[in-house]
């Protein structure tokens, strides 16, 4: 069987029309994982926007805990309990306010430790207890009138 001469005239309109739909094929499934993930990035800051405010806290802007944390929790999920994150609580985040000679640590609020537990607790389960043997050593109270 030979190819009519119909069909062979017309081969740049049939590879074409394959090239078209590969193309659309690769669209969609590129397009279909970004609205996958995005719809998981506003479900997951959404909860983090309830707890908080069950928690206490003011809610925070949905849109900006989307692009910071993502579905992954960034970079509060990384290593929470490592050196770093320690040493910027102890020596910048809970102290006076002072700059200088006049900076010392505080006893800090009890609240301002809870709300990274709760970006823990939404974005990165597994590592909640690591944050907790790092955060056991700082001295915490109720030390902000409510």
């Amino acid at each position: 069987m030979s190819p009519t001469r119909f069909a062979s005239e017309h081969r740049w309109i049939y590879i074409g029309a394959i090239v078209i739909l590969v193309g659309m094929v690769i669209v969609g499934l590129i397009k279909f994982s970004t609205v996958k993930r995005d719809s998981q990035t506003a479900s997951k800051a959404n909860q983090l926007s309830e707890d908080l405010v069950a928690a206490g806290y003011p809610a925070p802007d949905t849109e900006t805990v989307e692009r910071v944390l993502g579905t992954d929790g960034g970079a509060v999920c990384e290593d929470p309990g490592s050196a770093l994150t320690t040493a910027l609580q102890r020596l910048q985040q809970l102290t006076n306010g002072a700059t200088g000679p006049g900076m010392r640590p505080v006893i800090a609020d009890t609240k301002a430790i809870g709300a990274e537990r709760i970006v823990l607790q939404v974005y990165c389960p597994e590592k909640v207890d690591d944050f907790d043997e790092a955060v056991d050593e700082l001295k915490t109270d109720d030390t902000v009138r409510r």
